[in-house]
């Protein structure tokens, strides 16, 4: 995208001059007359540069530099002033400008200033986003396991960094949709530009194509400036769209036009503008469930999921509790200034019989519970929620004993697997290798609860190719 300028000056023949020669560099150029103008333009459109006289009717350029500075601290300002009053531009550099040019002002020593203050903007953007990157807990040291299922998941992730592909990240709440996000974000070559996040399960219906989008000043009420959406702030990095089975139906086409024409419109605007993002998606739904009941676009599904990586659930993987404990209690028994933690042995067994239907979040939070309020150095269950000491070993729903008839087997059976996949008849189906239908009737046939409006028919399958780390 062209960097955005702003010049500023009360001298039309300067203002022009400047106008022309860095329009014709391709950079997207307004002009104001005034300080008070400038302004204006300032809190209706973001610039990555201004350029602006010292010497000006009303507000002068150091009032303006220091206005700048305050609403738009990402913007980079040159002084202009006149020959004799290099004391003005001495000034304004004390005060923050990156530079100043001196009157009779010359296109080459312009377009020079202009070049190099703009590798400055973007050093200066790429440097803040990597210090709050450092601020935040790095998303592939948190990625943690030696069971064979998260082996597969860290080599799809090895596999997908270097591309530009979409990827669909698919799991239960709480298994680390976003760790892995992030973790292909920060590994591959798109690592030095944004990474930014959007909640679709949290935003009102209302508010989806600003955000996502952006607008233009007065596109709707309260819109009082021009707003970048996520997808261009996102440019030459990496958009997380969390739980996008959230996302209206009404919103899931105009999305679906963004990730095939790789540009956007903003609210209010009849102008195009071509953006580079990698998308990431997550969800904790079976798409293709909702797409049979009609909540998701099948061909939207067809053009997030080139990639699937499936997370499993921690139950599913319990040989990776040991090193997860071992790793959450590190970290906060550091965070509160606590000597070290361990776990007593009733805690590991307790652990091990656990169903963890928060997954690894639920774990954390457990472990960060007992550091706080622990006083010994051995954690005992009486340091935990009473949900783990209650819950004890989940039911064995299939457990097949001598003397069961074969209809008794397989009742257990599909029971057992319709729980294993959260009462989902779709996946529970899948794994069966049955149809949906038959595992409707089979539940008929128990005197179960027949299907919801979801399953009355049985989901397309997708016919681009998915990896599952199951």
């Amino acid at each position: 995208m062209p960097a955005s300028i702003l010049v500023v000056d009360d001298d039309p023949l300067v203002n022009d001059f400047l106008y022309a020669i860095l329009s014709e560099s391709k950079f997207e150029v307004q002009r104001a007359y005034s300080g008070e103008e400038a302004l204006e333009r300032i809190g209706e459109h973001e610039f990555d540069l201004v350029i602006s006289d010292v010497k000006m009717g009303g507000m002068d350029g150091l009032e303006l530099l220091d206005r700048v500075r305050k609403a738009a601290p990402d913007t980079v300002v040159i002084i202009i002033t006149a020959f004799g009053q290099i004391g003005d531009a001495v000034r304004s550099m004390k005060a923050g400008a990156f530079e100043y040019l001196v009157k009779p002002v010359g296109a080459d020593a312009t377009e020079a200033v202009v070049s190099r203050a703009l590798e400055f903007r973007r050093l200066k953007v790429e440097n803040r986003m990597l210090r709050e990157a450092v601020g935040r807990r790095f998303a592939a040291d948190q990625l943690i396991g030696q069971s064979a299922q998260m082996k597969r998941v860290f080599e799809m992730i090895d596999a997908v960094t270097s591309s530009r592909a979409t990827v669909l990240i698919t799991g239960e709440s709480g298994t680390g949709k976003e760790l892995v996000a992030r973790a292909i974000h920060y590994r591959g070559p798109r690592r030095e530009g944004p990474f930014e996040a959007i909640n679709c399960a949290a935003l009102p219906e209302t508010l989806f194509e600003s955000e996502l989008f952006g607008h233009e000043k007065g596109a709707f009420t309260n819109a009082i400036r021009q707003r970048k959406g996520l997808f261009e702030s996102a440019s030459d990095g990496t958009l997380l769209l969390d739980e996008i089975s959230e996302i209206p139906p009404a919103l899931q086409a105009k999305l679906l036009r963004v990730l095939q024409e790789r540009e956007i419109q903003r609210l209010g605007s009849d102008k195009r503008v071509p953006i580079d993002v990698r998308v990431i998606a997550t969800t904790n739904r079976h798409i293709p469930t909702e797409i049979a009941a009609g909540n998701f676009r099948e061909d939207l599904f067809y053009r997030i999921n080139v990639v699937n990586i499936d997370l499993p659930p921690l139950r599913d993987r319990p040989a990776d509790i040991p090193s997860l404990t071992e790793h959450f209690l590190r970290r906060y028994c550091t965070e509160n200034g606590r000597p070290l933690r361990r776990v007593s042995d009733a805690v590991v067994r307790l652990f091990e019989q656990y169903s963890w239907p928060g997954n690894i979040r639920e774990l954390e939070n457990f472990i960060e519970r007992a550091v706080v309020v622990a006083s010994a150095e051995l954690l005992t269950p009486d340091d935990f929620p009473r949900e783990l000491v209650t819950g004890g070993p989940r039911p064995k729903t299939n457990t097949v004993e001598p003397g069961m008839s074969i209809h008794e087997m397989e009742k257990h059976l599909i029971l057992a697997t319709l729980e294993a996949e959260g009462n989902n008849q779709t996946k529970a189906a899948d794994r069966l290798g049955i149809s949906s239908r038959t595992l409707r009737n089979k539940l008929h046939e128990y005197g179960l609860r027949g299907p919801t409006a979801a399953n009355e028919a049985d989901p397309p399958k997708p016919s681009i190719e998915t990896v599952s780390a199951e």
